[in-house]
C-alpha cells in the first residue's frame, strides 16, 4: 500500500481487541443462527434475564420445539416505530414487548411484523404493549436482527436461573446484551486491509482500489484512491453507501449512481481524494428490506414513513467503519462531498475533521423527484 496515502500506516489493533474477539465472534454467530431460522440466548451477564429469541419473519409452523419445551409465556418484540404503526406505543421507544391473548401462530404474528401482510384493525385486538427497558436483553434482540438485516421483531421467552446450563445442553449459542450493543464498534475496530490493485477507471486513470474486510468474513468495505491524495492538507472524500439497484442496475428510483461516478469524476478533477464504498444497502436496512420499502413506496408511503413501516428508523447506517479506514489511511481532516449534515456530525463525533462541506446534488427525474423533496424535508438533506 502506498506510503504517500498512508504514512502513519495502519494503526494497530486496539489493546483489547484479543479480548473483544470471542465477544464479536458470539454475536456473529447468533447473527447466523437468527438469519438461518434458529434461536439463541441472550443475557444479561451472568446467567441473569436470559431469554431464548428467534427472528419472527423466519417463523412459519407453530409451536416451536425449544419454546414449547419450556412452557414459558411467549411474547413479541417489536421496535417504537413498527410499534405506533401498529398504534399501541410512542415510537420514541426502542424496543416494545407485544403480549397477545391466546396462541401466537404464525396467521397472527405475520400481520403484527409486516406491513405487507393481510391488513388487520389497528391497533391489532387482544394485543397490548409495555415499553422494554434500555439496555434489557430482549432490547438487545432486536439490535441483533437488525444486525442480521431482518425484520426488527423477535418472538421471545424466558429463561430460568439456569438458563446457562439449559443453553449449553441444547447448543444454543449466548450472546451478552453488552456485546450486541458494543458490536458496531468492536467490528469496525477489527477491519484489517486484505488486498490491494491498481484499478483505472473511466475518468480517473490513477485509481487505486483497497478492501478492508471485517473479521466475521462478511462484505468487505472499499476504499477507491484516486491519485496521491496528501494527508498533511483536507483530504476531498465521498462517503457512499453501496446501492445494488442505483450503482449496478441503473435504477432511476434513486440518484445513487449518479452520486457514485458524480464523485468519482470530483476526486478525479481535482487531482486526489478517496471514496469509501461502505457495504451499508439501503441505507443500513439491507437489499431485502430496501426492497420491501419500494413496495410500500409503490402504495403511497414515502420513503421515511416506509422505512417505520418495517420497524426501522429513517437511517440505521453506522460511521464507525468508514472512520476507521480514513485513520488506517492517515486521514484526519477531510473536505467532505455530501448533501446530508448528518454524515459531517458523524465523522466529527469520532474524531474526523470536516473542514469543508462540498454540495454533491445531481438533477432529478421523474421517478426519484419525491424521494428527493422527502430527504430534503424529512431529513435534512441540502439541495
Amino acid at each position: 500500500m502506498s506510503q504517500q496515502a498512508r504514512p502513519q500506516g495502519i494503526p494497530a489493533p486496539d489493546a483489547t481487541e484479543d479480548g473483544d474477539s470471542r465477544a464479536r465472534e458470539a454475536v456473529e454467530r447468533a447473527v447466523a443462527d437468527l438469519r438461518r431460522g434458529g434461536a439463541v440466548v441472550i443475557t444479561a451477564g451472568h446467567g441473569k434475564s436470559a431469554i431464548l429469541v428467534r427472528a419472527a419473519e423466519t417463523i412459519a409452523g407453530w409451536p416451536l420445539p425449544l419454546f414449547r419445551e419450556l412452557a414459558g409465556p411467549v411474547s413479541l418484540i417489536v421496535t417504537g416505530r413498527r410499534a405506533s404503526v401498529l398504534g399501541l406505543s410512542e415510537p420514541a421507544a426502542r424496543a416494545v414487548q407485544l403480549n397477545i391473548a391466546g396462541e401466537l401462530t404464525p396467521e397472527r404474528l405475520r400481520p403484527l411484523i409486516d406491513p405487507q401482510a393481510e391488513s388487520q384493525s389497528i391497533p391489532p385486538a387482544g394485543v397490548s404493549a409495555a415499553t422494554v427497558a434500555d439496555y434489557s436483553p430482549a432490547n438487545a434482540a432486536i439490535r441483533l436482527a437488525k444486525i442480521a438485516r431482518l425484520l426488527p421483531a423477535v418472538v421471545m421467552t424466558p429463561l430460568g436461573e439456569d438458563a446457562m446450563a439449559w443453553a449449553k445442553a441444547h447448543d444454543r449459542v449466548i450472546a451478552a446484551t453488552s456485546d450486541i450493543e458494543q458490536y458496531d464498534s468492536r467490528s469496525a475496530c477489527a477491519l484489517k486491509p486484505v488486498s490491494e490493485a491498481r484499478v483505472p477507471l473511466a475518468g480517473a486513470r490513477d485509481t487505486r482500489v483497497i478492501t478492508f474486510r471485517p473479521e466475521d468474513g462478511g462484505a468487505e468495505h472499499i476504499a477507491v484512491i484516486v491519485g496521491e491524495p496528501d494527508p498533511a492538507l483536507p483530504v476531498l472524500i465521498r462517503l457512499h453507501s453501496e446501492c445494488l439497484t442505483g450503482d449496478l442496475l441503473g435504477s432511476l428510483r434513486c440518484d445513487c449512481g449518479d452520486q457514485l461516478r458524480g464523485a468519482i469524476d470530483a476526486l478525479a478533477k481535482h487531482g486526489s481524494g478517496v471514496l469509501l464504498y461502505l457495504a451499508q444497502e439501503g441505507r443500513g436496512i439491507g437489499l431485502v428490506n430496501k426492497l420491501r420499502a419500494y413496495g410500500l413506496q409503490d402504495k403511497g408511503f414515502d420513503t421515511v414513513d416506509a422505512n417505520e413501516q418495517l420497524g426501522y428508523d429513517d437511517d440505521e447506517r453506522v460511521y464507525q467503519p468508514a472512520v476507521r479506514i480514513l485513520k488506517a489511511l492517515g486521514f484526519s481532516k477531510v473536505r467532505l462531498l455530501t448533501n446530508n449534515p448528518a454524515k459531517v456530525g458523524a465523522l466529527a463525533r469520532h474524531g474526523i475533521e470536516v473542514a469543508e462541506r462540498v454540495p454533491h446534488s445531481f438533477p432529478s427525474n421523474e421517478h426519484n423527484w419525491t424521494y428527493l423533496q422527502t430527504k430534503a424535508k424529512r431529513s435534512g438533506h441540502l439541495l
